[in-house]
């Protein structure tokens, strides 16, 4: 097992305990996410607690904001503040750890979660950089069910416009929502026709759970100049816990005591057999 890999299943481990203490949270989409968020922030992105401030820092927006339990466990893990404290206060009386991104959070960005805002804001910091001539690349995670949004076709309309070869969006493709499957809830079709025809460079990840292949895709990102790149993700809802995978019921579910138990026999199998 790669390092990045174990960091993702250390990851996965620490997001089943967060929403089972919480009894709230998004674990499915928690779960198809956290290793696209592991790449980035251990392996790609110039981020760290001692560059909140430098202009010159990456930035990354999660705007399927209600991730954020992946999220916060992955600033916590790189010590922008105390995870423990994190897990156990998660959503939470008084608990800065809300449902959402909010930047009360050291290393959050933008207050996210109101699905298809988190794309055109990341073509405002593009542009900015570019208009400032700063070196900073800007990230942006979207869920395919929020690809209904028309904002983001926006986004991707003015991203291709500029040129915005410094912005990098990729889309958690687990073809599942709230309410259904994508496919049936609001069809949104190739993504990746989509952001070709407003004027992206496009990767398609055929497993977008697996770090070797979503590094290789942002190094690629990195590299092309003339368009912003999209990075389309195919992930599984719920990976890594076998009765989630692939259920529209743990877009939000809550755990018994038998199946957290069950979920961390499955996540430490995975850490211990590598």
């Amino acid at each position: 097992m790669d390092a990045l890999t174990r960091k993702s299943y250390e990851m996965r481990r620490d997001i089943i305990e967060m929403v089972y203490r919480s009894r709230a949270g998004h674990v499915g989409g928690d779960l198809s996410v956290i290793d696209i968020l592991t790449t980035l922030y251990f392996d790609v992105m110039n981020v760290s607690p001692q560059q909140v401030n430098d202009l010159d820092r990456d930035r990354f927006l999660l705007s399927k904001g209600h991730c954020a339990d992946a999220l916060y466990c992955v600033l916590g893990e790189k010590g922008f503040f105390n995870k423990r404290e994190a897990i156990e206060t998660f959503s939470q009386y008084q608990s800065r750890y809300i449902g959402h991104p909010n930047m009360e959070v050291p290393g959050v960005e933008m207050n996210s979660g109101s699905l298809g805002h988190g794309l055109s804001v990341g073509v405002g910091m593009a542009l900015a950089a570019k208009m400032d001539q700063r070196p900073y690349r800007t990230y942006v995670v979207l869920g395919d069910g929020e690809m209904a949004e028309g904002s983001n076709y926006e986004g991707m309309m003015a991203a291709g416009h500029y040129h915005l070869d410094n912005l990098c969006a990729t889309v958690d493709l687990n073809r599942l929502q709230i309410s259904g499957t994508t496919e049936e809830v609001m069809n949104s079709a190739s993504l990746a026709d989509k952001f070709r025809d407003f004027g992206w460079h496009v990767i398609s990840i055929e497993d977008g759970n697996n770090c070797s292949q979503l590094h290789a895709a942002y190094e690629q990102a990195a590299a092309y100049k003339g368009k912003p790149t999209a990075i389309i993700a195919n992930t599984v809802k719920g990976k890594g816990v076998s009765f989630m995978e692939n259920q529209t019921s743990w877009h939000h579910g809550v755990m018994t005591e038998e199946q957290y138990q069950q979920a961390m026999k499955e996540i430490e199998e995975v850490l211990q057999g590598e």
